[in-house]
């Protein structure tokens, strides 16, 4: 029975891992300030709603890439 192979995949797994849940955190540190702004923004201005939302949405697309990167991650080593 071989170790390499159960020692190799679980490296891997733990990267996968790593990759979606450090991405999450740092887009969430990062949201929250953005939507606090957002929010303050909003009180002053309603026609800011748009930009405000969007603003708050980009952080998110970090998460993606590191969804992808452990999707590949797994699949393709």
């Amino acid at each position: 029975m071989s170790m390499e192979g159960d020692v190799g995949a679980g490296l891997v797994a733990i990267g996968a891992g790593l990759a979606v849940g450090l991405a999450g955190i740092g887009s969430g540190m990062a949201e929250k300030d953005i939507g606090a702004a957002a929010v303050g923004a909003i009180t002053e201005d309603m026609s800011l709603f748009g930009k405000a939302l969007m603003f708050t949405v980009l952080p998110e697309t970090i998460v993606i890439f590191g969804l992808v990167i452990s999707i590949l991650c797994i699949f393709v080593m």
